[in-house]
C-alpha cells in the first residue's frame, strides 16, 4: 500500500492550525486543509507491511489499540496517493458511516498501533482520513441514498449519540423504519452537546450529516425522554425492537468539604450550556460564564482540555487543571509497548491555548483537591490541594497518598468537575426491570447487543461503559445487526 518506499523518503507532515491567539477569538474549528499533494505523499507513508496492525481494533492494557471500527486504513492511504480520492471515500465509507466525526474527534489507536510507529512517526491516518471525507462534502459525493425497499418494521432508538445514529443509519439501509427518540432540543448527543464546536462544528458537519439521515427517512423525535415524557411500554407496544443508546451519564462526583459551594459545577453542564449558547446565538438560563474567573478543572482527560479550551474562549483569568495521575514521559516506557496506546506527553489543543496565554501548561500532575473554600454568599473563592504519591495499600492496591507539605491553596471562583462517568442513568433501566453487571451498565453481550428482554438491545456507553467515540460507533453498527437478525431471521449487514 501507498509507495512502497514511501516511508524511507518523506517525513511525517501535519496540516497547519491557526495560531492560539487567532482561534480563541471565536468558536471556530481551527485545523487548516493540506494540499492533496502533500496528502498524497503522507498516504505514500504507508509502508506495505505485512501484518497492518492500524485496523485491528483490539484492547490491550485497557485501551484501545488500532482501529475499533476496523476502518480499512492501508487501502485508502494507498488510494489517497494514487489521487483515486473518489474510491477512497468509498473505502472509508465501508466500515465507517461517520469519517468527519471520527476524522475530528477520535484519538486516533490507528496511529499508536501503526508499524511504522515502532522506530519512526507513524502515517498520519486521522488526517488522512479526514481529507477524503472533506473533499467528499466538497465533491458533492455525499447525498442521501434512502433504502430501495421497505421491511416494514419498526425500530426505536433511545439516545441520538454516537451510538444511537450508527445503530439508525445501518437499520435504515435494510429498509426498517428508524425513529430515533432524543430528550435534548437537538439530536447528535455528546456529538452536539458533549465536544465544543472548535472541535466539531454543529452547524457546518454535524448538523449536514443528521440533514443526510433524515433525507434517507431516519425520524428524529427531540425534547422526549422515554420515561417521563413518553412511557417506555409505548415504544414496546408500537415497535418491533428498541435499542438503547443513552450512553454513560451520570458524572463522577467529588464529595469533599465544601462540595456544597455556588459555582462548583460537573464539566457537561458548563460545555452543554457553552454549545447551545452557541447554537442559539444567546446564552441561556443554564449558561455558566469563566470570564474574568479564576477556573480550576478537576480533571485531566479530554473533557477536561474542553473546559479548558472553552474557559480560554470565555477570557478567564487564569486556568489550572489538576490531574491526579503522574506526568507522562516524553518516549514510551518500556512497559508501554507497540502496538498499545502510546503513554506519552503531550500538548492537546487546550494546553497548548492555555501555554500561549499564560505561558505554561496548566496541568498541575499528582495533585488532588482535599476541600473547595467559600466565602460569606456561600460562594467558591478557593480550591484546597495537596500533591500525591501512589502507593501500595494492605491489599496491593495503588492508592494515592498526601505528601505533607505540599499543600496550597488555588483561587477559583469556578471550578469544573471533569473526572469521567459512572454509569447510565438508571430511572429507565429500573422502569424496564433490565440486568445490569457489577458496574450499572445495561447487562448484554458484546457482539450480540441484546438486553434480558428479547427484541430490547443495548449498545455503546451505556452497554461497555465510558469510552470512545468510535467503539460507539463499532457498537451501534453491531446492535443493528443483531437487531436485523432478531427482525428478519438474516442479514446482510457489516
Amino acid at each position: 500500500m501507498g509507495k512502497p518506499t514511501g516511508f524511507l523518503e518523506y517525513a511525517r507532515e501535519l496540516p497547519q492550525e491557526l495560531a492560539p491567539p487567532t482561534r480563541l477569538r471565536n468558536w471556530d474549528e481551527f485545523h487548516l486543509p493540506m494540499p492533496d499533494d502533500n496528502l498524497r505523499i503522507q498516504g505514500a507513508r504507508c509502508m506495505d507491511c505485512g501484518t497492518p496492525f492500524c485496523h485491528t481494533g483490539t484492547v490491550l492494557s485497557g485501551m484501545a489499540s488500532g482501529c475499533p471500527i476496523n476502518n480499512l486504513i492501508p487501502e485508502f492511504n494507498d488510494l489517497v496517493y494514487r489521487g483515486l480520492w473518489r474510491e477512497a471515500l468509498d473505502r472509508l465509507h465501508k466500515t465507517n458511516n461517520f469519517p468527519e466525526f471520527t476524522g475530528r474527534v477520535c484519538p486516533a489507536p490507528c496511529e499508536g498501533a501503526c508499524v511504522l510507529g515502532i522506530n519512526n512517526p507513524p502515517v498520519t491516518i486521522k488526517n488522512i482520513e479526514y481529507s477524503i471525507i472533506d473533499k467528499g462534502w466538497q465533491e458533492g459525493w455525499i447525498t442521501p441514498e434512502p433504502p430501495a425497499r421497505r421491511t416494514g418494521k419498526k425500530v426505536a432508538i433511545i439516545g441520538s449519540g454516537p451510538a444511537g445514529l450508527s445503530a439508525a443509519a445501518q437499520l435504515n439501509k435494510a429498509g426498517h423504519w428508524v425513529t430515533v427518540y432524543e430528550r435534548a432540543d437537538r439530536p447528535g448527543g455528546l456529538l452536539m452537546y458533549g465536544i465544543p464546536n472548535m472541535k466539531l462544528d454543529k452547524e457546518a458537519v454535524v448538523l449536514r450529516r443528521l440533514q443526510v439521515l433524515e433525507a434517507e427517512g431516519v425520524t428524529f423525535i427531540c425534547n422526549t425522554e422515554i420515561g417521563k415524557d413518553l412511557p417506555v411500554e409505548t415504544l414496546r407496544q408500537d415497535y418491533d425492537a428498541i435499542i438503547l443508546c443513552t450512553g454513560s451519564t451520570r458524572p463522577r462526583d467529588l464529595p469533599i468539604e465544601g462540595r456544597h459551594l455556588q459555582g462548583i459545577h460537573f464539566a457537561m453542564d458548563f460545555l452543554t450550556a457553552n454549545t447551545k449558547a452557541i447554537l442559539d446565538k444567546a446564552p441561556g438560563p443554564d449558561f455558566i460564564s469563566a470570564q474574568d474567573k479564576d477556573v480550576v478543572i478537576i480533571g485531566g482527560g479530554d473533557t477536561g482540555t474542553d473546559c479548558v479550551g472553552t474557559s480560554l474562549r470565555h477570557h478567564c483569568r487564569s486556568v489550572v487543571q489538576l490531574e491526579i495521575m503522574p506526568k507522562p514521559p516524553l518516549e514510551r516506557a518500556t512497559n508501554n509497548p507497540w502496538p498499545e496506546w502510546p503513554k506519552v506527553y503531550k500538548l492537546d489543543y487546550g494546553q497548548e491555548e492555555a501555554e500561549a496565554v499564560f505561558g505554561h501548561d496548566p496541568r498541575a500532575y499528582l495533585t488532588t483537591a482535599t476541600h473547595f473554600e467559600g466565602d460569606d454568599q456561600g460562594r467558591v473563592k478557593a480550591v484546597h490541594t495537596v500533591d500525591i504519591q501512589w502507593q501500595k495499600n494492605e491489599k496491593g492496591q495503588f492508592v494515592p497518598q498526601p505528601i505533607a507539605g505540599t499543600e496550597q491553596v488555588r483561587p477559583a471562583q469556578l471550578v469544573l468537575l471533569a473526572m469521567g462517568f459512572v454509569g447510565p442513568e438508571e430511572g429507565l433501566l429500573k422502569t424496564l426491570n433490565l440486568e445490569q453487571d457489577a458496574r450499572g451498565n445495561v447487562k448484554a453481550d458484546y457482539g450480540h447487543y441484546e438486553t434480558s428482554i428479547p427484541g430490547v438491545f443495548a449498545a455503546g456507553d451505556c452497554r461497555r461503559g465510558q469510552s470512545l467515540v468510535v467503539w460507539a460507533f463499532n457498537e451501534g453498527r453491531g446492535a443493528a445487526k443483531a437487531c436485523d437478525l432478531y427482525l428478519m431471521g438474516e442479514t446482510d449487514l457489516p
